[in-house]
């Protein structure tokens, strides 16, 4: 329960002290960063800002056409697997969209798409004006600096949906198991843009979970046509099954829209479906160092192609 106090105690007072620094973190933010595994920076985003982003998410719904891709998202172990496609694992250097598990039944959709759509990705980052804009941050690059990268660079974004009544749960995971870099460097950002809360899918955390480092990872097994599949990183043997996480103990982020929760590669998080008739949109980044002797490994799910370019490097200035 301390750690449930101390976490919510952060919350409530870091907007004072980010008004004084709105573009450095203190040594009370990077501590607690260290100690717990995240941090929370609220309203980082004005009202404009999350306006203009929904919108433009918008614009993205409106100019796809829902039968060029039936794909669904899934955080569910054996799912995860049989739903690794070529749109799936070609989406590093495109905008691609990924449907509820309920969007469809007997190859119709069920809802109108922009209720319909669970996650978009995985390049907002950089195809994307309005997304590009807050992506390359320069307030992104320094606090990738003061938690210890060198060359932040932005490998992954997503828009998640999170819909009303109707939004997934997202397992309980660490993000270094899917941007694995050795050693390991993954920071994710995520921005809340509409109010989270419990009933409606907030994230939860559990606090200090980082310390048992990263435990597996996510990789390709070959080609986009032969699948994926979880390793140890211990002994590299295969392992099947969903991952069991001890979750006793995690908070819940429950936070303004326009707020910023910063995680470590190794934080153990997750959300619970949304049962309320309001939606939780977010928008995430994963930032890992581009520094020479970190690897990035060529097996890792997400790629670019040769003609998309490399992964772009976040600005501190």
């Amino acid at each position: 329960m301390e750690e449930s106090h101390e976490a919510s105690f952060f919350v409530s007072n870091c907007t004072q002290r980010m008004s004084t620094f709105p573009s450095y973190l203190t040594q009370e933010q990077i501590d607690h960063f260290h100690r717990n595994g995240f941090i929370v920076i609220p309203e980082f985003w004005d009202a404009a800002t999350v306006q203009g982003l929904r919108a433009s998410i918008e614009r993205e719904i409106d100019e796809f056409d829902p039968a060029s891709s039936k794909t669904i998202f899934s955080t569910a172990e054996q799912d995860r697997h049989r739903r690794s496609n070529e749109y799936f694992l070609n989406s590093g250097g495109k905008i691609r969209f990924f449907w509820e598990e309920k969007a469809w039944k007997d190859g119709e959709l069920t809802m109108e798409p922009k209720v319909a759509i669970n996650k978009i990705g995985h390049n907002l980052h950089d195809l994307n004006k309005e997304f590009r804009e807050v992506s390359y941050d320069v307030r992104i690059g320094r606090i990738c600096r003061e938690l210890g990268m060198s060359v932040p660079k932005s490998v992954q974004s997503m828009f998640i949906f999170k819909q009303a009544l109707v939004g997934g749960e997202v397992c309980p995971h660490q993000d270094g198991s899917f941007l694995y870099t050795e050693p390991q460097t993954c920071i994710g950002f995520w921005w809340a843009l509409d109010q989270c809360r419990k009933d409606n899918g907030c994230l939860w955390v559990k606090p200090g979970s980082h310390k048992l480092g990263v435990q597996r990872r996510f990789r390709r097994k070959g080609g986009v046509d032969d699948g994926t599949e979880f390793r140890k990183v211990a002994d590299n043997s295969v392992t099947s099954g969903s991952e069991e996480w001890d979750i006793s103990g995690s908070v819940p982020v429950e936070i303004p829209s326009g707020s910023l929760v910063v995680l470590h590669d190794a934080v153990v998080h997750y959300s619970e479906g949304n049962t309320s008739p309001l939606p939780r949109w977010a928008y995430s980044i994963h930032v890992v160092d581009g520094k020479e002797g970190v690897v990035y490994p060529k097996d890792n799910w997400l790629q670019r192609e040769e003609t998309e370019g490399d992964f772009g490097v976040i600005p501190a200035v």
